[in-house]
């Protein structure tokens, strides 16, 4: 899925994957694709739940090895 921003967060702890992606969104316009790489097995729900909360939508979740990575378009 081609992506307009990627966010490294791997190697982060709760909550530091979803205080960089808040920071990361501020920067997209609406529609713009944050495509977001976590290794925090916590950020799946994390993400999640931000994401719904915040008016964006999380379009796909994959799993490469230890990393996880999220594309979530800005709301």
């Amino acid at each position: 899925m081609n992506s307009h921003k990627v966010l490294d967060a791997k190697g982060l702890a709760c909550p530091m994957p979803i205080v960089k992606t808040k920071k990361a969104m501020n920067d997209l316009e609406k529609g713009q694709i944050l495509e977001v790489h976590a290794t925090d097995k916590g950020a799946k729900a994390d993400l999640a739940a931000w994401t719904a909360s915040g008016g964006h939508e999380l379009l796909e979740t994959a799993a490469e090895g230890e990393v996880l990575k999220f594309w979530i378009q800005k709301g």
